[in-house]
């Protein structure tokens, strides 16, 4: 699996055709050995074929940090964008991107010392990324989550939710941060309604008796009591309908929203929805 997705790699090279002119990166072709593979008339169409070659071939190119993949280097040549750049939207998708991605770009400040004794030492700014979790933890790799959820809800044919999430993610790549929260939300919703279905729940009931069906020894119980997931006096904390206030206090139509916020909540709502499925899976299995 690649280590950024489509989203990444196509802001990233917005983000370079920002501040980088056409002489710029015909020399930076000639050194990653891409000449005449990305040529356009215009810097918006040499940008999306730039995109188009990373996520097609991604092969390894020479930089100043030594042999790294093409994608690696577009998203590493993006950090270098100057702060007006950073302002525009192309940089909010790349930081939403990378957030996916399970990365944080974070602004590291280097004392330079003077060069001569009467001088003042200078401060030099730069982002770098740095891993948001230990890369060793296959289990929170959200582009894994994302494939496997889609894969389980395909196999048990939860057809409609499975639509929600495509949706959401879609939304998503797109910095369309309110449409693909509110997608969220009806995806974790339709998701928990198929399941109840499937293990014995009426269809025609509302989704409060959905959730509490999936509470009840009826379903098992399906959520698990000892994790905090449900309890029935509603008395203590729960995951569940935790996790369903915080997908938005506002219903299906949360409004407005930041790239932080709503690559939160597309995290937790892979994570959380893989853990429910593999369950289902596994009850589904030994049935």
């Amino acid at each position: 699996m690649s280590e950024f997705n489509r989203m990444t790699i196509v802001a990233a090279t917005e983000v370079v055709m920002e501040f980088k002119s056409n002489n710029d990166m015909d020399v930076l072709d000639t050194q990653w050995d891409i000449v005449g593979k990305c040529d356009s008339s215009s810097k918006s169409g040499r940008a999306a074929k730039l995109a188009q070659h990373a996520l097609n071939q991604n092969h390894e190119v020479l930089t100043e940090l030594g042999k790294i993949s093409l994608q690696r280097a577009i998203v590493t040549l993006a950090l270098e964008s100057p702060p007006v750049t950073r302002n525009n939207q192309c940089w909010k998708k790349l930081v939403a991107g990378l957030r996916f991605d399970g990365f944080e770009i974070v602004e590291v400040r280097t004392e330079i010392e003077a060069e001569r004794p009467w001088g003042r030492p200078q401060t030099e700014t730069s982002q770098q990324l740095v891993r948001m979790l230990p890369s060793d933890l296959p289990e929170l790799d959200f582009q894994e989550a994302e494939s496997e959820v889609e894969q389980l809800l395909e196999r048990h044919a939860f057809l409609d939710a499975r639509g929600h999430l495509t949706q959401a993610v879609n939304a998503f790549q797109r910095g369309d941060w309110a449409a693909s929260n509110s997608q969220l939300r009806t995806f974790y919703q339709g998701m928990l309604d198929k399941i109840a279905e499937n293990l014995g729940c009426d269809a025609s009931q509302n989704d409060d008796a959905k959730r509490q069906y999936l509470a009840d020894d009826k379903s098992g119980p399906f959520f698990i009591h000892e994790y905090n997931e449900w309890e029935n006096d509603r008395g203590r904390p729960a995951f569940i309908l935790g996790l369903w206030a915080r997908l938005h206090t506002h219903g299906s139509h949360p409004g407005l929203s930041d790239e932080e916020d709503a690559a939160f909540r597309l995290q937790i709502t892979l994570i959380t929805g893989r853990l429910l499925m593999r369950r289902f899976d596994e009850r589904k299995k030994s049935a």
